[in-house]
């Protein structure tokens, strides 16, 4: 991974997504969005990668049934 911020490729390979349209999904879900685009018609969104790790740790996991709670 590059310094500085990260393409969706690099989040992609980072979050373990199966694609770039994956890993761009995951991040709306938890409400990351592009800080800038690298420059050119083709330009990449990029990311805060810090923004991206800080996400990543507070998601509650695959299979979390976060609808259902324990307390009564």
């Amino acid at each position: 991974m590059s310094d500085g911020l990260w393409t969706i490729a690099e989040v992609a390979d980072y979050l373990g997504a199966a694609s770039t349209g994956s890993a761009r999904k995951t991040l709306s879900r938890w409400g990351v969005t592009a800080v800038g685009r690298q420059p050119g018609r083709a330009g990449a969104s990029l990311y805060d990668p810090e923004a991206v790790r800080a996400a990543r740790d507070a998601a509650p996991g695959q299979g979390a049934r976060t609808d259902r709670t324990t307390e009564k």
